[in-house]
């Protein structure tokens, strides 16, 4: 068992991993580039350098067993020289390599003959714009998230004009999918091989980004099964180690198509944390330390995931809000510690877990939750600032 690990990243994602660190006798050593970042103050020892800094990279490996990754902001060629040498990423970077290209990645899950929307390097277009049929999505190839990078376009001007603010980044353009509703899945595989699969989720998105996860999805057994059957024929292809999150479309019809992976504990795991037996962020450091795997498993009826997300400017700890929201049943608060809200900023999440009566008016249910807190939260008459307030 691997007992020091070191995180690429110090955002809520390495945040997060510090409970069941510490719960499994793991130490964590996070290279981040700010000393705020939340990852700092739980972390045992901190690298002080931006994510793709190689150099500082070496540092943190000769404090650590493994290094592991919040995100996807890497240099995979400068840390080919430190595997080379014996550093021990997990997952590899011949896992990753296939998956930080959104290109690649299309490329990637085509060729295992998984269901992925209609694509093209945008490079095979250039000469022939007039010919496209609109709307479609354009993407750019790396360093894109939370809708970060994603243009939905509605005709060739609204195309040329995000080409004009993208000059010589590469490009993605895959048809648009009319989606009935937006799916996720999280899985994990060990050193060993093992593997085991969350239930499915429904995310909802707005301005192409996550605000609510709903757990379990009210989807049928054989979307259950062919959602799984997609998690078990890509880990083991990958070779991966880790966690997951593998995002989708459900059309209309019924069909299922991958929309994008993410190589490590994701947004729309964040409900396992109160929710299953094994949280993710837990799952993940035992799939990296050679640790058997927990329990997926939902240890109650359902749950509502609502992100919070800074809708202002400012330094606020929000404090009284905190409070209203925890006042809600079974609710749980998971406040990230960042000292500035921005607009559309991750600062926290709620998740309110069901009882087995509340899950059978599930979509009814789920509808008021997610209101509720909502209402809590964008209320700006409840605004309350770090001044004279009391602070965590």
């Amino acid at each position: 068992m691997f007992k020091r690990v070191g995180v690429i990243g110090g955002g809520q994602l390495a945040w997060m991993m510090a409970e069941p660190a510490k719960q499994l006798g793991i130490e964590l050593v996070v290279q981040t580039p700010h000393l705020s970042d939340p990852a700092v103050a739980i972390a045992s020892d901190t690298v002080l350098a931006t994510l793709a800094d190689a150099t500082a990279t070496a540092q943190l490996a000769a404090k650590c067993d493994v290094i592991t990754f919040e995100n996807e902001f890497v240099d995979l060629p400068a840390l080919r020289c430190l595997a080379e040498r014996g550093t021990r990423f997990y997952p590899s970077l011949d896992s990753l390599s296939p998956l930080l290209d959104k290109y690649d990645q299309r490329c990637y899950l085509k060729n295992l003959g998984l269901p992925v929307p209609n694509f093209t390097d945008f490079s095979s277009f250039e000469h022939s714009l007039t010919t496209l049929e609109f709307p479609l999505v354009l993407k750019t190839r790396r360093h894109g998230y939370d809708g970060q990078g994603t243009f939905i376009l509605s005709n060739l001007a609204e195309l040329q004009a995000a080409l004009t603010r993208l000059p010589d980044v590469p490009l993605l353009l895959e048809e648009f999918v009319p989606f009935d509703r937006e799916l996720a899945v999280i899985a994990a595989r060990s050193i060993a091989g093992e593997m085991v699969v969350y239930p499915v989720v429904e995310t909802q998105q707005e301005h192409q980004v996550c605000r609510r996860v709903i757990a379990p999805a009210q989807v049928s057994v054989s979307i259950m099964a062919e959602i799984e059957a997609i998690a078990r024929t890509l880990l083991p292809s990958l070779d991966a180690v880790g966690i997951f999150g593998i995002e989708l479309f459900l059309t209309p019809s019924g069909q299922v198509l991958v929309n994008e992976i993410a190589p490590r504990t994701h947004n729309s795991g964040h409900y396992t944390i109160d929710a299953c037996a094994t949280s993710q962020f837990e799952q993940h450091l035992r799939a990296i330390c050679g640790l058997p795997l927990g329990s997926p498993h939902l240890i109650c009826a359902g749950a509502v995931m609502v992100n919070l997300l800074g809708y202002e400017n400012a330094s606020c700890n929000y404090w009284e809000k905190r409070q209203q929201l925890l006042a809600i049943p079974n609710a749980h608060l998971h406040w990230y510690g960042k000292t500035e809200s921005r607009i559309g900023r991750k600062l926290g999440h709620v998740t309110v877990t069901l009882e087995a009566c509340e899950s059978l008016a599930l979509p009814q249910q789920v509808a008021t939750i997610a209101q509720r807190v909502e209402a809590l939260w964008y209320d700006r008459r409840g605004n309350d600032g770090v001044k004279g307030r009391r602070s965590e």
